[in-house]
C-alpha cells in the first residue's frame, strides 16, 4: 500500500544526460522517485460502554500515518465479534483507515451454535432503540480517537452486521457511507428522507437466505426514497462468501455457507473504490 511519496530533485549536467542519449535535454532535470512505505498496522482491544452495556471492541490503524484519517466501523456476522471481524479491521487499517471492530452483543459474547447466533442477533434487531445506543457508543469511541477525522466516518457490515448498519443509516445515523456484504435486505427500518449515507450492498446470487423478491423490494424502496445506492450480485456466490471459515462452519452445522475467493476479492476491491469515492483526499 502506497501511503505517501517522496519527491527527489536531482540536478544533472548536459554531459551526463548526453551520455544517456539526451543531448538536447535541459541542464537541470527533475527525477521523480516513488518510495513505498510498508504499513505498520497495530491493533488493540478496546472496552467501551453505552448506558446499559459494556462492549469489547478492537481498533486497528497504521501507526506510520500521522494525519487524521477517516474512521470505519466494522460490524460482525451473527456469530459475534470474532477474529474474522478483527481481520477486516486490520485490512482497512492497511488501506489507511482507522477501523473499529464493534461488539453489538456486549461483553464480547460469541455464539457457539446457530441457535445462539439467531437469539443474539434477534435481540439486537428487535430492539433498535437499544441497538442504536450500542452503535452510537462505538461511533463516539471512534470519533474521539486522535487519529480520526470525526467528520469522516462510515461503516461496513457482514451478514447481520450489514442489515444492522443499513437499518441505522435508514434511521438517519450520521454516516458517510455503509457497505454490506452477504446481508439480508428485509430491514426493520425502511429508507426514507432520513437516509443520507451512500449505500453499497454486495450479495451472493446463490445465497438461499436472500430471495429475489426481497432484493426487488429493497431496490424499489431505495428508489422510492431517492437513495444513492448500488446493489451487486455475484452469481455463483453463496452466503458468507467473504469468510474463509465459512466452509467449516457450513459443514459443522449443515448450513449453506461457502467461501468464494473470487467474489471475496472482487467485493473487497469494490469496497475500496466505494470508500475512495467518499474520501478522495485520504
Amino acid at each position: 500500500m502506497k501511503h505517501f511519496t517522496h519527491l527527489f530533485t536531482l540536478l544533472s549536467t548536459v554531459a551526463l544526460l548526453s551520455g544517456c542519449g539526451s543531448p538536447n535535454a535541459s541542464s537541470d532535470a527533475e527525477l521523480v522517485v516513488e518510495v513505498d512505505t510498508i504499513p505498520n498496522v497495530v491493533g488493540s482491544e478496546l472496552t467501551y460502554s453505552s448506558d446499559t452495556t459494556t462492549m469489547k471492541g478492537y481498533i486497528a490503524f497504521d501507526e506510520n500515518l500521522k494525519e487524521k484519517r477517516p474512521g470505519i466501523l466494522v460490524v460482525h456476522e451473527w456469530w459475534g465479534h470474532n477474529e474474522y471481524t478483527r481481520d477486516r479491521a486490520r485490512m482497512l487499517a492497511e488501506l489507511g483507515y482507522v477501523a473499529l471492530a464493534v461488539d453489538m452483543y456486549g461483553d464480547g459474547q460469541l455464539a457457539e451454535h446457530p441457535d445462539d447466533a439467531m437469539k443474539f442477533s434477534g435481540m439486537v434487531m428487535s430492539n433498535m432503540e437499544n441497538s442504536t445506543e450500542r452503535f452510537k457508543a462505538a461511533y463516539a469511541e471512534l470519533a474521539k480517537n486522535p487519529m480520526v477525522d470525526p467528520n469522516s466516518i462510515s461503516a461496513i457490515g457482514y451478514c447481520f452486521g450489514g442489515s444492522l448498519i443499513m437499518s441505522l443509516a435508514n434511521a438517519g445515523m450520521d454516516l458517510d457511507g455503509v457497505a454490506a456484504f452477504h446481508s439480508g435486505v428485509q430491514l426493520p427500518i425502511a429508507p426514507g428522507p432520513e437516509l443520507k449515507a451512500k449505500v453499497l450492498v454486495q450479495n451472493g446470487g446463490a445465497d438461499p437466505f436472500i430471495s429475489a423478491e426481497s432484493v426487488e423490494a429493497f431496490k424499489a424502496s431505495m428508489d422510492a426514497a431517492g437513495a444513492s445506492y448500488e446493489y451487486i450480485s455475484y452469481p455463483d456466490a453463496q452466503h458468507a462468501y467473504t469468510n474463509p471459515g465459512a466452509d467449516e462452519l457450513g459443514a459443522k452445522f449443515n448450513l449453506p455457507l461457502k467461501y468464494q475467493k473470487e467474489a471475496d476479492e472482487q467485493s473487497w476491491a469494490k469496497l475500496q473504490d466505494f470508500l475512495s469515492s467518499l474520501y478522495p483526499n485520504k
